[in-house]
């Protein structure tokens, strides 16, 4: 008995450890736009905050992330990954049509009110916190542990070869309307859990997301589609 309750007690804290993160970043989400529709409060400082928030609660729980210590496989990490997610991105930024919208406002747009000039201050935590603390973040979450969880409640214990068509697309839907652009997330989810299973390695979707999330990020700085961000 006391080592069944030690193995739930550590299923627990496993499970606590991919959750708290993403849910610190959801709970700032529903904040900025409460704030913003409430009050006169310039949102867009909340980021950093956010970001704090969740690398805080990551380097809480950093020894419970044994899969991130697996020896990632090169080829899958250095090239497979990368040209992913820039195929993401290619996908992500023309899958806007209003149908495929689910109303996500103007975006995040680092402009000076006043002046129209980029408040860079703004620009870089969200360059930093997009490209490389959300693609953790939500690869612990999605790929990690819901996606092996939906299959079955001991996830530790499941390789991701073998994740079922089930929970492949529950995952990839509830990923899709995550976002805005639900269906541009969709694809994202597919593309994640793909090389996840193909690699059966956690870097590979994270890389794929960093690429996609950076590159996106790079371009609407460069086009002001702020829409996008």
């Amino acid at each position: 008995m006391p080592q069944v309750q030690f193995l739930a007690w550590r299923i627990d804290v496993q499970i606590w450890a991919r959750i708290l993160p993403f849910a610190l970043y959801m709970v700032f989400l529903a904040l900025e736009k409460t704030a913003a529709d409430l009050t006169a409060i310039d949102v867009r400082w909340l980021y950093p905050v956010k970001i704090v928030a969740v690398i805080a609660a990551l380097w809480r729980y950093r020894a419970v992330y044994t899969e991130l210590l697996a020896p990632p496989n090169w080829l899958w990490t250095g090239l497979v990954a990368p040209l992913l997610g820039l195929l993401v991105f290619a996908l992500w930024i023309n899958l806007d049509a209003g149908w495929m919208n689910l109303g996500g406002g103007a975006g995040f747009d680092p402009r000076d009110a006043a002046a129209g000039d980029i408040e860079w201050m703004l620009v870089i935590p969200r360059l930093v916190g997009a490209a490389l603390v959300v693609p953790l973040m939500e690869e612990l979450f999605w790929r990690s542990f819901l996606l092996r969880w939906v299959q079955q409640q001991d996830f530790l214990a499941l390789e991701p070869a073998r994740i079922g068509l089930r929970a492949i697309l529950i995952c990839s839907v509830l990923f899709g309307v995550e976002h805005s652009l639900w269906l541009a997330g969709i694809v994202a989810g597919l593309a994640y859990v793909w090389i996840y299973r193909a690699s059966g390695n956690l870097w590979p979707p994270i890389v794929a997301h960093a690429t996609t999330n950076l590159v996106l990020g790079l371009w609407v700085l460069q086009t002001g589609a702020w829409q996008f961000w």
